[in-house]
């Protein structure tokens, strides 16, 4: 297999395990993080503007993923000392959209053998041959692939959709159910159907047509079962 060869994650299966050693230490995946839910997500490389802007937003939002149980753990393909140094210039030097003397704490890959990179398909050829593409990985407490995006090299992520995806997978397993076309907390979810006869369900259900049926999930709902950090900001 050439060392480029894309290989990719399947939703629904355990991911790859790894060893590696990241800017705190050596980390075991998933098993280090079994219990809890994990956004796994790679960037091309230090000491560049796009990834400075989207490590620096991870970090100053690492609380609000903390807060549902969530822990962060990035990746490039550059050495672990060239991460500490980044790390230490972005709280040095950068403010940016307010955000500024951010402390970094969640630990990041050292994986210039591309190990990972390859492991994860984060290596698309035809973007870079050398350099991980944007992708996000987010992994269940029992280490199962749930969900993943992929960014190309030149568009920065969209951290609220990263945090509606976390939120609206927790709320799928917390309440049995599935999220409609630009679902938010607070909005209503799409049920399960129980029977043929539309007029045959649960108080609060409304059902479209036969295949198509929402109740209600409030706000307060979610926060029972999610805690208070279920909230997106934008």
């Amino acid at each position: 297999m050439d060392k480029n060869e894309q290989q990719m994650p399947r939703l629904g299966e355990p991911v790859p395990a790894f060893e590696a050693m990241t800017t705190q230490g050596k980390v075991s995946f998933p098993a280090d993080y079994k219990g809890k839910w994990v956004i796994l997500f790679s960037h091309p490389a230090d000491f560049t503007p796009i990834c400075t802007s989207e490590v620096l937003t991870f970090g100053a939002r690492t609380a609000e993923f903390k807060a549902l149980n969530c822990e962060l753990i990035g990746l490039s393909v550059d050495s672990r000392n060239s991460h500490i140094a980044w790390l230490r210039t972005i709280r040095e030097k950068i403010e940016y959209k307010g955000m500024k003397d951010i402390k970094v704490e969640f630990p990041i890959i050292d994986d210039v053998s591309m190990k990972v990179a390859n492991l994860y398909g984060m290596i698309q050829p035809g973007e870079s041959q050398t350099a991980a593409v944007r992708a996000v990985f987010f992994v269940d407490p029992k280490g199962v692939l749930r969900a993943m995006i992929y960014y190309p090299l030149a568009l920065g992520r969209n951290f609220d959709e990263i945090k509606r995806v976390l939120v609206g997978l927790q709320a799928i397993d917390a309440f049995g159910v599935a999220m409609p076309a630009d679902w938010r907390p607070g909005d209503e979810v799409i049920v399960p159907m129980k029977g043929e006869d539309m007029n045959d369900q649960p108080e609060g259900v409304k059902c479209y047509d036969w295949f198509f049926c929402t109740r209600p999930l409030p706000k307060e709902e979610i926060e029972k079962k999610l805690g208070k950090g279920y909230e997106i900001k934008g």
